[in-house]
């Protein structure tokens, strides 16, 4: 990935925090037909330091279970907040005219090896603890054991682990660092006028610069 040093996030402990909120991420591996994309949740622990550990799962009928032998090289990638940034919110426009529209941005890039693991009990203990995180924040949230035990170990038994033990963390966060303090301003009253929930998340990372 490409990154100017003004958009390099240093900061594992921020990057850590951007995949905890997105977990929704994209597993690139080569397999015996090129490179191959999955969409699944990853679910991060932060042991063992300093990166960490991910975790997900994929249907068993999917071949990069088959395909990617343990020890193979993968990258995770996490997409945090983005926005398009009119020209328009730039008070250098009324003063310059030389600005044009640009995409600003929160990145993660997850390295390691993948290891493929076929053990029920594995799985039940990883969705149980991705169920977990992710039911959280709902008022009556629901557990794995809500569901018949019957049903429940027969759905485990139809996928396949996938643990990385991730070997290098690169993040970038292109969030109008490059631009001076006054467009930077106008780009947060901008995003906040916009007023959606990936506005106003993007508006508190131009604020913030690189410090995540």
């Amino acid at each position: 990935m490409y990154i100017p040093k003004h958009f390099a996030q240093g900061s594992v402990e921020a990057m850590h925090a951007l995949m905890a909120a997105n977990p929704f991420a994209m597993l690139i591996t080569l397999g015996a037909e090129g490179l191959c994309a999955n969409h699944i949740p990853m679910e991060l622990s932060r042991e063992p330091s300093p990166y960490g550990t991910l975790s997900g799962h994929v249907a068993r009928s999917n071949p990069l279970w088959r395909e990617s032998s343990n020890g193979a090289e993968a990258l995770v990638v996490f997409q945090g907040p983005n926005a398009y940034i009119t020209p328009s919110w730039y008070p250098s426009k009324k003063e310059t005219g030389k600005v044009v529209p640009t995409w600003n941005y929160a990145v993660v890039h997850a390295h390691g090896q993948v290891r493929m693991i076929d053990d029920a009990r594995w799985v039940k203990a990883h969705i149980g603890k991705l169920t977990h995180h992710q039911e959280a924040s709902f008022a009556q949230p629901w557990a794995v054991s809500d569901a018949p035990g019957e049903y429940t170990e027969k759905m485990f038994g139809g996928v396949v682990g996938i643990e990385i033990l991730i070997t290098r963390l690169v993040g970038k966060w292109k969030v109008s660092q490059n631009r001076t303090a006054a467009d930077q301003a106008g780009v947060v009253a901008g995003l906040r006028e916009l007023g959606d929930a990936e506005a106003l998340q993007m508006a508190e990372l131009v604020e913030r610069g690189t410090g995540g």
